[in-house]
């Protein structure tokens, strides 16, 4: 099928492209920034007028907004299949990825629950510590998501204190679907993967007569986990597929068509995998201020509580214009915050994961059983040539 669309689109392919732009293509860095704001915007329409409000998803721009979490999946995909190939463990990647995501999680969990609730909660604040639904929200932490806090929000059009944490399970499964594709031998045999993706196009096929959901046109979990599978089958076959303008248009518009079916997100990712990794390989000049450091996460985290609270503070903020004025600085803020506070120092003691890795590989145990060699094993997992 590559060979075929790789005769179709002549070019460079995604391989060399990685190789022109010395693997640091700015583009994708945009595009974190960019999905993170149209997040944002998109929620205006449900937090400021609710579901009966202004009906932005009844507009030309629903399509659009439908692609941004599969987009965010396929560009992870993409990327995190090359850091897979560059770690020599799964414990440094695993480990890579629980400092990717945890730590800023966990402030958003402990300043939501701990600040944000006592602050703006209606009810006595011994009432609100002793409430079973404030104890469950710290299970947010592990990706068991609860999405309000006791009296909090009670007078917003959405009650939920961050709507957006919907996608933290489906990311954690992301990484451990990786995971026992790497262990599996999946990931290394190309084709396999390949099959893999097919083999969830085909449970989508079934699910959609089981559970044509003819009322619902937007990205459900299992779209996004398949956008991310379909950006890692990218990344494994980039020495054979086009960097084509033209296929980007096609699968753009694909996808958008898509968009507009009822149930037809379920077929889309990886259309949609194709034009974000298009995009993302795109090289405009770097804004120094903008891309100081990767801020598109706590957009991403912070953006939907922080627009809760700023409705609930002041009627003012639920007319539309006035509310972008005010969410976009504050978030950007909280942003920067959870970025040079929490996520880059963490990031910076990759050192524990190395000793880590050294200590489990030396581990007298796993010297004397193979079996248990498996964490260790990416080298054997990974080639940029397998087929």
């Amino acid at each position: 099928m590559f060979r075929f669309f790789s005769q179709l689109f002549p070019g460079s392919t995604l391989s060399d492209r990685l190789v022109a732009v010395q693997n640091r293509p700015s583009g994708f860095d945009y595009m974190r920034i960019i999905l993170a704001l149209a997040v944002v915007l998109w929620h205006v329409n449900d937090l400021v007028w609710g579901r009966m409000g202004e009906a932005w998803w009844q507009t030309a721009l629903f399509p659009f907004a439908m692609l941004i979490v599969p987009m965010f999946f396929s560009l992870s995909g993409f990327l995190v299949a090359g850091s897979f190939e560059r770690n020599k463990s799964l414990i440094t990647f695993l480990g890579l990825r629980v400092f990717r995501i945890m730590p800023a999680l966990v402030v958003e969990v402990l300043l939501s629950a701990l600040i944000l609730g006592p602050l703006l909660t209606t009810l006595p604040l011994g009432d609100y510590f002793s409430s079973p639904v404030f104890h469950a929200y710290f299970w947010n932490i592990l990706g068991e998501i609860h999405y309000y806090l006791p009296g909090v929000f009670e007078q917003n059009p959405f009650t939920q204190v961050n709507g957006q944490l919907w996608t933290v399970p489906y990311e954690l499964i992301c990484y451990v679907v990786l995971a026992g594709f790497a262990v599996l031998g999946i990931y290394r045999k190309a084709s396999w993967l390949w099959y893999a993706l097919l083999l969830c196009y085909g449970l989508q096929v079934l699910n959609t007569i089981l559970r044509p959901r003819e009322d619902v046109i937007s990205a459900t979990g299992s779209t996004v986990v398949m956008s991310f599978i379909a950006g890692l089958l990218l990344y494994r076959y980039r020495t054979k597929i086009s960097w084509s303008l033209t296929l980007c248009l096609v699968t753009a518009a694909v996808s958008l068509w898509l968009a507009t079916i009822p149930a037809g997100q379920r077929f889309a990712p990886l259309p949609i995998a194709y034009m974000t990794v298009y995009l993302g390989l795109l090289n405009p000049p770097r804004n120094k201020l903008l891309l100081s450091g990767d801020y598109s996460y706590g957009i991403y985290l912070y953006g939907y509580p922080i627009q809760q609270a700023l409705i609930a503070a002041n009627p003012v903020f639920r007319v539309w214009y006035w509310h972008l004025l005010a969410v976009v600085p504050a978030i950007s803020l909280f942003a920067a915050f959870s970025w040079w506070v929490i996520e880059k120092p963490v990031l910076g003691r990759k050192d524990v994961l190395k000793r880590l890795e050294s200590w489990y590989m030396n581990h007298a145990l796993v010297q004397q059983y193979r079996w248990l060699r498996f964490f260790s094993a990416i080298s054997a997992m990974k080639s940029p040539e397998y087929d």
